[in-house]
């Protein structure tokens, strides 16, 4: 590999951590919005698009628990009503010792519209973990059934 090969490698590394970074503050402020009086646990999350555009999202909780919704969902729901469809990162920022995944909804979601997109979970202590969708929901449900289920009479 030529000098100006590895130079071009080492540029698309820094850009591609600078870009995580950008991500993961914007999940860090968008914790700040949350709207959770009952659990007081507020979550944060952000997601980039593939042209580099951010989408943020926070928790929302409802006296009816079930109609709360999470920093996840509103991230990916705000990209996608935009007209965006490709994701690259997503961070979500929880103030907890143990970095916090997605719950079993979000993983859903995160499966069914940005499963290409660098899961950062981070926390306040500066902790961070990478994952990815297919680790966290293995043998996810999508389309695919549906199809299959459609096809037979």
């Amino acid at each position: 590999m030529s000098k100006a090969d590895k130079q071009l490698r080492e540029a698309d590394k820094a850009l591609s951590e600078a870009d995580k970074q950008s991500v993961i503050e914007a999940a860090l402020a968008a914790r700040q919005q949350s709207i959770a009086p009952f659990s007081r646990f507020l979550v944060g999350a952000a997601v980039r698009t593939d042209t580099g555009k951010i989408f943020t999202g926070c928790n929302i909780e409802s006296a009816s628990y079930g109609l709360t919704v999470c920093a996840e969902r509103v991230a990916i729901w705000k990209a996608l009503s935009e007209g965006e469809r490709n994701f690259t990162n997503l961070a979500i920022a929880v103030d907890t010792q143990t970095l916090t995944p997605p719950c079993g909804t979000c993983r859903q979601i995160i499966w069914e519209f940005a499963k290409h997109a660098d899961i950062v979970m981070v926390n306040l202590r500066d902790e961070r973990e990478t994952v990815h969708i297919e680790n966290l929901l293995p043998r996810a449900f999508d389309a695919r059934f549906l199809k299959e289920v459609s096809g037979k009479k």
